[in-house]
Formats: structure tokens, sequence, C-alpha cells
């Protein structure tokens, strides 16, 4: 018994090594959500949007800019046929302010191509950075191709 949860303990960690040695462990305990909830990213109010690369995504509601990061790298944003993004609130948010997205576990944001993918963070920018960040965009998009009410 005693040498079969040593053998469990030694493989696990093992995979967890050999997982960050690859660079695909991803921390998901260290959420810094946006506060308060009504600062937050509203996926109804997206004006533009600005795919920066495979892990980030710039995004305006009036005069409001937002960075948001990935958990992982999702290549295929960076696809010619991703036509829009759609952006998925957790479930708590979806109670208090339907379509906020503020950096939590459980957000996620997916387009035709791209399975649904992990937000890690979102934070507040200003226009000269969003404009920085644009010139470097391989996709982008408008509120046009947002949906009308929050995808649950």
């Amino acid at each position: 018994m005693k040498s079969t949860i040593l053998a469990l303990s030694a493989i696990a960690i093992a995979v967890s090594a050999h997982a960050h040695a690859m660079g695909t462990h991803v921390d998901t305990t260290r959420y810094h959500p946006m506060r308060p909830v009504s600062s937050c990213l509203r996926s109804d109010r997206i004006n533009e949007w600005h795919v920066v690369n495979a892990r980030t995504i710039i995004a305006r509601t009036g005069p409001y800019r937002y960075l948001v990061k990935l958990q992982n790298a999702c290549q295929r944003f960076t696809y010619p046929s991703t036509l829009s993004l759609h952006f998925h609130s957790n479930r708590a948010n979806q109670a208090v302010q339907p379509g906020a997205i503020c950096g939590e576990a459980g957000e996620t944001v997916s387009s035709s191509s791209q399975p649904a993918c992990a937000i890690q963070s979102v934070s507040r920018i200003g226009k000269t950075e969003f404009d920085r960040l644009r010139e470097h965009a391989v996709r982008s998009g408008s509120g046009a191709d947002q949906p009308t009410r929050p995808i649950h």
C-alpha cells in the first residue's frame, strides 16, 4: 500500500515537472478579477476587438479599453476564418451583471474556428497602449460581430 502511494506520488511529481519544462503549466490559482463588477468588460457593449496574438486580445466598449490575456495559446484565433469572437462570463457574473468579463475562473472566449479558451486576466488599458497593441493585431472585428445579448 505504501509503495503504491509512493509510486503514484512520484508519477504525479514527474508529470508536473515535465509539463512545467514543456511550458504547458498554467497557474490557475492566481486570478485577480476586476472590481467592482460594473468596471469589467461587458461583452454586449464591445465596439471593436483585436487579436494581437494567440494569447492576447484587446477590446473597446465606448471610451473603455481592455486587455484580455488567455491562459493558453489559442492559435485558431489568428486564422483568417475567425470572423467574430464570443466572450462568455462565468455563472456568478451572469447573475450579477450579465456579460461581465472580469478575469475570473470560468470565463472564456471562443470563435467559429476556435473552441472556448480560458481567460486568465482582464484589465483596463489606456488609449495609447490600446492603439499600440492594435497596430500589431492579426485579426480584428467590430461590435456588429458580437451577439446582442450575452451567450451563456
